[in-house]
């Protein structure tokens, strides 16, 4: 054992028992993290219109600070943007992370100097709680590759803005940056398949223990790497054992990936965004990723069917049920307040408390008063591939409203590596495991007022092409599972 792997273990033990803290006592957690937020900001522009001076507890921050997607705080964020101090939290922040919002354009998200150290431990955190789980440290002596976004940073009223992931770039530890792959002028390239070429060449021949990205951008990688040596990746890097991924959900492309490598290797799955660092598996055993309650992020919780009632109860960690699809509201000390990221999270565990991401709030199809939702179509499609020998590559979902003859059905999007010997069959089968979990799906198909859904094959690249035509190849970028309009479904069914 290296001096630097026994180093980790012994501070994975004391990470792990300083964790133990807050992880035992998490409504407290919460509590102070609730009263600190509100102590913070009470001066701020945003403090002072919601009279937070005067606010005791929870139930009147509730009736004091409606929940807000981007659009509804627009108004004071743009202040922000344009140089202002003290407006949603003490100060400037010290970046902008920029990312692409569907209504709003560019949406520019504050990163402050209490809410940046976050991200870097929660990173930071879930690797050493791995090395704690499973005595593995063997991989700190390799090389590490994280595929990012370039760190080039641009600047907007003195406020330095990029990409979250090159954001992140900038805090690797000085204990790492000898085994961080690639270089930092290969991190710089802009165009993503001339980066990942680049990359390829760079790591081809190294010791690459640890290997970090978005899973169909790894996927990429990994191709590229198995046309140019015509082996398993597994076997070009023999010690590589973890996958670090976030963003989507790992188990479509499983099978894929063990393919590509030629063996199981450990996973450590990441809940991080734009807006906070959010939880990280700690568990090789159990599912669901550890939420982080003493991070600098205040949660709410809101019921997925009721989140449109404007009277929707607001449930605070205390209240959460497992099963049940929620909402995720956070108040931050980067001074986003009662605000909806978007993302639907499920409860696996309450002692700890952890969850998986179940889907998007605006990611669903309910064409016909289905509802359904990002983790249904995954599960249906990882129960289909069970015992069999196909793999894909990637795969959304549509209704098809209007078809040119028959009943309406939703549309499968597939791009395969390995496709099943009975298209048919296969769809049948993610039909039956769609209809068992979503009792709205079942009652269309038997009342017929849906057929049974309908698989269509991408040809190959096809989901890279698509990226490729808005703009958005690479990166933290993700295909969305699934779509209520056919914009996607349209281009895959007849490519530029």
């Amino acid at each position: 054992m290296s001096i630097k792997s026994f180093a980790a273990k012994i501070f994975a033990k004391r990470i792990h028992a300083k964790n133990q803290q807050w992880i035992q006592h998490p409504e407290a957690a919460q509590a102070q993290v609730f009263k600190n937020l509100l102590l913070q900001a009470q001066n701020t522009q945003f403090g002072k219109d919601h009279s937070f001076a005067a606010i005791t507890t929870y139930k009147e921050f509730a009736q004091q600070v409606p929940i807000r997607d981007y659009e509804g705080l627009k108004s004071y964020v743009d202040r922000v943007v344009a140089g202002e101090e003290d407006v949603l939290w003490k100060g400037k922040p010290i970046y902008f992370a920029k990312t692409s919002g569907t209504t709003s354009g560019v949406k520019y998200i504050p990163l402050t100097k209490e809410s940046m150290p976050y991200h870097i431990e929660a990173a930071r955190n879930a690797i050493l709680n791995y090395i704690y789980q499973t005595g593995n440290a063997s991989f700190v002596d390799g090389k590490m590759i994280f595929l990012q976004g370039s760190p080039i940073l641009e600047e907007k009223n003195g406020i330095k803005l990029g990409r979250l992931s090159g954001i992140v770039a900038h805090f690797v530890p000085k204990y790492l940056q000898k085994n961080r792959m690639p270089s930092w002028e290969t991190n710089c390239i802009d165009d993503w398949e001339t980066k990942v070429n680049a990359i390829v060449e760079e790591t081809y021949n190294q010791n690459m223990s640890v290997i970090s990205g978005i899973p169909s951008w790894v996927q990429m990688y990994f191709e590229k790497l198995q046309e140019k040596s015509q082996k398993p990746v597994g076997d070009l890097f023999k010690n590589f054992n973890l996958f670090i991924y976030g963003g989507v959900n790992y188990e479509p492309y499983r099978a894929k990936f063990e393919n590509l490598i030629g063996r199981k290797v450990d996973s450590i799955e990441l809940f991080p965004a734009s807006e906070g660092f959010f939880a990280y598996q700690d568990s090789q055993d159990e599912r669901g990723m550890l939420l982080l309650l003493n991070a600098g992020i205040f949660y709410e919780f809101v019921k997925a069917e009721e989140f449109h009632n404007e009277q929707a109860k607001r449930y605070t960690i205390g209240e959460v049920e497992i099963g049940v699809n929620y909402a995720l509201i956070i108040s931050t000390n980067a001074g986003l307040w009662a605000y909806n990221i978007g993302d639907l999270v499920q409860f696996t565990s309450l002692k700890p408390y952890r969850v998986i991401v179940s889907g998007r709030i605006k990611h669903y199809i309910s064409a016909f008063g289905e509802h359904v939702i990002g983790k249904e179509v995954e599960y249906a499609m990882r129960e289909a591939m069970q015992d069999t020998n196909v793999r894909i590559n990637e795969f959304t979902v549509a209704p098809q409203i209007a078809p040119e003859s028959g009943l309406p059905y939703h549309e499968w999007l597939v791009e395969f590596e390995n496709e099943p010997q009975d298209l048919e069959a296969f769809a049948l089968k993610i039909d039956q495991a769609m209809r068992q979990q979503n009792v709205y799906y079942d009652d269309l198909i038997v009342g017929k007022v849906l057929r049974t859904l309908v698989i269509t094959k991408v040809a190959t690249n096809g989901f890279q092409d698509y990226m490729k035509s808005i703009g958005k190849l690479g990166g933290q970028n993700k295909i969305p599972r699934l779509s209520n309009d056919r914009k996607i479904a349209a281009f895959l069914s007849n490519p530029q």
